[in-house]
């Protein structure tokens, strides 16, 4: 009997060759996505030998999409891009607007149509999330202020992109493109209205359902006891939630699984959630990037290498510039905005859908799929050096602090502690970095016992609401000198570092021990061997979350067995 296994064979070819090619990038110090590239390329149709099915590796590719922004979810809460919302959500659109402009005005050098270079311009804007979720979670930034930002921008960019691919089949006529699969009696605004309000019932509904009813139903399997049936529960409320909202609402499959994961967030065991979800997360992960390189083809190189290297310094340099000169402009720190930038500098799933858009209304000739396909596949291949490069322009630029000083927002009220500040209050007190939901505790406990505190944090926001409390409160990064000398480190008791990114750990308790050899400083970690190198480096005091949970359990315990043991007769 014949059996059909071009599933299986996709799958097997897909992982199999990516495992060869990802180990063989890792052993000559390149990342490891740069092989699952390769693997793609290779198992493509435009190369010679085996060519695996690329209609399936997409849909295959994009169940890891989903799974990716289901993960992202699960660590990501409402709150989290609630605080980012005045620098995502008008960066984003502005980023969007300077970089679509840039692809319209080199499609205009080529002698394109105007909707043609809309489309380009538009695939060029947009970022890809699985991409920067890679590259957040490798260097173990995802939770950190300045990852926050990062997502919450490219949600934004996800949003916007949405609105464009429900708007682009109604506005094709008037751009020059085929009319095929325009509503003729849906006028621009009728078709913009409809979107908006999908958009808004699916956001609606899982806030008001889904983040109660979502939850219970996992409280529920979890009830049973069986490991696999939670999983299945995680993968099926990830997988279902993004197919149900696409055929439903009209969202993307990626959007959906963000919000699925967002709901799923409010169990208590969103935690093992994600822990049972990640194997998949990563073996589907892989097959996004071999099915991406399965779409590229080589030849455009030779026959258009400068059109390739224009999109690709729109794509790394022109977007990248932009998106630094926003979130300066909008009065964040310079190193938000390389990490911005750098999280920016490439394009993904969005731009490959948005080509085929184009290109089936008549928009864009075939030949722009290829060139954003090359600046993508070279985006991503060149996104790992780029985030590598951000440590080394962070030290050239504290090496000159006159160039860094062009970039700096000038006169931050926000950056020094206001005058009217009791000088009671800033001898012997706690600095306290970081103001999550770990410094927040703290800082309550400190209110509750009379010890004074400042705060010092990167949301800007959050420093404003704490100043309008009555707290004493610095923004900015603590890993700088002139941050902890505004929190008046010189005269503290002790350093409390709150924050969730420990990148800068060892530079703040370096600052602040010059300033103040006599200072105390308690740290905390996520993982024993961040521990272990914190605590040889004498650093100070560091707890581990799972360490001081256990021992917290286990205090509990011993104090229960302390206890006149009543049985119940049996």
């Amino acid at each position: 009997m014949h059996h059909d296994v071009s599933l299986i064979t996709t799958i097997a070819a897909a992982l199999g060759f990516g495992l060869v090619f990802g180990f063989l990038a890792t052993r000559l110090k390149l990342p490891a996505l740069v092989g699952y590239l390769a693997a793609g390329i290779l198992l493509g149709p435009t190369t010679p030998g085996f060519v695996a099915d690329a209609h399936l590796a997409g849909q295959l590719a994009e169940i890891g999409v989903m799974l990716m922004m289901f993960g992202v979810g699960l660590h990501f809460s409402l709150d989290d891009l609630w605080e980012v919302r005045k620098v995502a959500l008008p960066g984003a659109i502005l980023q969007i607007g300077a970089a679509t402009a840039m692809g319209m005005g080199l499609a205009h050098w080529w002698g394109w149509s105007i909707g043609g270079g809309l489309v380009f311009g538009l695939a060029l804007s947009v970022a890809s999330t699985v991409v920067l979720l890679r590259a957040l979670e490798e260097r173990g930034i995802l939770d950190s202020f300045n990852g926050r930002i990062a997502v919450g921008w490219l949600v934004v960019e996800d949003l916007v992109t949405v609105l464009v691919l429900v708007l682009l089949p109604a506005l094709a006529p008037s751009l020059g493109g085929d009319a095929t699969g325009a509503d003729p009696e849906a006028s621009l605004w009728k078709t913009l209205a409809i979107t908006l309000g999908q958009v808004a019932l699916f956001v609606g509904f899982m806030l008001v359902v889904g983040r109660k009813l979502f939850p219970w139903i996992l409280w529920q399997v979890a009830a049973t006891r069986s490991r696999e049936l939670f999983t299945l529960c995680v993968i099926a409320a990830a997988v279902g939630i993004a197919y149900a909202s696409t055929q439903l609402f009209g969202i993307s499959f990626a959007l959906g699984a963000f919000f699925a994961g967002m709901v799923l967030r409010e169990s208590e065991l969103a935690h093992r959630a994600a822990q049972e979800s990640l194997p998949l997360r990563d073996a589907f992960a892989v097959l996004f990037f071999v099915s991406v390189g399965m779409l590229f083809e080589p030849s455009i190189l030779v026959e258009q290498p400068l059109r390739v290297i224009a999109v690709l310094a729109i794509i790394v340099f022109g977007k990248s510039l932009a998106a630094f000169l926003l979130v300066v402009l909008l009065r964040y720190p310079v190193k938000s905005a390389l990490m911005v930038s750098a999280s920016l500098a490439q394009i993904g799933e969005f731009s490959f859908i948005l080509a085929a858009l184009g290109i089936g209304l008549k928009l864009m000739p075939p030949e722009g799929q290829s060139l954003i396909l090359a600046g993508a596949i070279l985006s991503i291949t060149l996104n790992p050096l780029i985030f590598a490069a951000i440590g080394p322009l962070e030290r050239w630029l504290s090496r000159n602090p006159s160039l860094a000083a062009k970039f700096e927002r000038p006169a931050d009220p926000l950056a020094e502690l206001p005058m009217s500040t009791a000088h009671t209050k800033l001898a012997g007190q706690v600095v306290l970095v970081g103001y999550g939901r770990v410094g927040k505790r703290i800082a309550q406990t400190l209110n509750e016992h009379g010890i004074h505190y400042v705060v010092a944090e990167q949301n800007r926001e959050k420093v404003d609401q704490l100043r309008r409390d009555g707290v004493a409160a610095v923004a900015g990064n603590a890993g700088e000198a002139a941050v902890l000398i505004q929190a008046h480190i010189t005269k503290a008791r002790m350093l409390v570092i709150a924050t969730p990114d420990t990148f800068h750990v060892r530079s703040m308790a370096d600052i602040a021990r010059t300033l103040n050899p006599d200072i105390r400083i308690v740290v905390r970690t996520h993982n024993d061997e961040e521990a272990e190198l914190l605590r040889k480096e004498r650093v100070g005091k560091v707890l581990v979350g799972e360490e001081e949970l256990a021992n917290g359990m286990t205090d509990y315990v011993l104090e229960t067995f302390k206890e006149p043991y009543q049985g119940n007769g049996h």
